[in-house]
């Protein structure tokens, strides 16, 4: 995806002129247990226990690994495998996968947190393209991925990029409004499961330029009835920066809280880069903070790993792996740079 979008003044003229036209989950491995599965709404954000995926690439990896003598390698992956990350869905029908995922961490005392990714004309037709094919699928999927969840604890970051795009050639034609719309109305889907917190993507500290010009998109979008808005998603911007930004953008909001994706923000993101660069399995990045909802800064509930660290942004015009498939060489990075 490229995380980088053209300078987010233009949004505000965008929604103006719209205003006028009216992966198949991978198998083996067991999940870890925990005590009692809090609600996700807890009032003690120390109770959050968020899911470890035992079944994910970066456990199979570790397992490969080990099978094959390689133990400090595995070592290595095993900074991913151990902690918590997102689970993405894109599946046509998303009801089946999501109640496993639900089911399978709410009897491990855990919470997950899913990423919604279906979103008509999704990624602008970038590595991760996709979505639904209409308006009308993807509502319909997204009641599916809500039945999924059903009355079990999750957390929800919707739609990467999907805000941000608006600026780009996918939402041209009148589509920015349809593309708010269809967010508003997954929010409020989801929000009718009394165990789901929802966080509605915006975009990174590289992607907006001024924070006041995002308000009036996100109130459209549906922020207000959201738990509030994600930020940093697959990118490398530091907890800092992401913090400067972010923190603006909530005040433009009356204060709206909000999480940061730290997955692979250690080193923050390549200063002198460019193009694919600076946002495509850029070198020399590492793991970042722990996921956690101890984060220690006013109005961040948690510190999130969203961006799967291991799985590839995409072939980058280099001929690297497809989005989100194991790049092997790309997590030992991640992990050997972490501190």
């Amino acid at each position: 995806m490229n995380r980088y979008g053209r300078v987010a003044a233009a949004l505000a003229l965008v929604i103006m002129m719209t205003a006028c036209t009216g992966d198949p989950a991978p198998s083996g491995g067991p999940d870890r247990t925990a005590g009692p599965a809090p609600s996700a709404g807890s009032p003690d954000p120390a109770a959050i226990r968020f899911y470890v995926d035992g079944q994910g690439a970066a456990a199979q990896e570790v397992r490969r690994l080990l099978r094959e003598g390689k133990a400090e390698e595995a070592a290595l992956i095993r900074r991913i495998a151990d902690r918590p990350t997102a689970v993405w869905i894109g599946d046509p029908d998303p009801r089946a996968r999501v109640a496993e995922i639900t089911d399978r961490a709410r009897r491990a005392g855990q919470v997950p947190l899913l990423v919604a990714y279906h979103i008509p004309d999704r990624d602008c037709g970038q590595f991760s393209a996709g979505g639904a094919a209409s308006a009308e699928e993807y509502r319909a999927w997204i009641r599916r991925f809500a039945e999924g969840i059903g009355d079990r604890p999750a957390w929800v970051v919707l739609e990467p990029d999907a805000l941000a795009h608006i600026l780009d050639n996918c939402t041209k034609g009148g589509k920015a409004a349809e593309r708010l719309d269809l967010l508003r109305g997954a929010v409020e889907e989801l929000k009718k499961k009394p165990g789901t917190k929802v966080y509605l993507d915006a975009g990174n500290a590289g992607w907006i330029r001024n924070p006041g010009d995002w308000v009036d998109p996100m109130r459209r979008a549906g922020v207000a009835t959201a738990d509030g808005f994600a930020f940093n998603v697959s990118n490398f911007f530091t907890t800092e920066e992401s913090v400067a930004v972010a923190g603006k953008l909530s005040d433009a909001l009356g204060g709206a809280p909000y999480v940061i994706d730290t997955s692979r923000n250690g080193n923050g993101p390549p200063r002198d880069a460019r193009g694919d660069d600076a946002w495509c399995n850029p070198a020399g990045r590492a793991l970042g903070a722990e996921p956690t909802t101890k984060t220690g800064r006013e109005r961040v509930e948690a510190f999130l790993w969203v961006k799967r660290p291991g799985e590839s942004d995409g072939e980058c015009h280099r001929g690297e792996p497809a989005a989100g498939t194991w790049f092997h060489s790309y997590a030992l990075e991640l992990a050997r740079n972490s501190r």
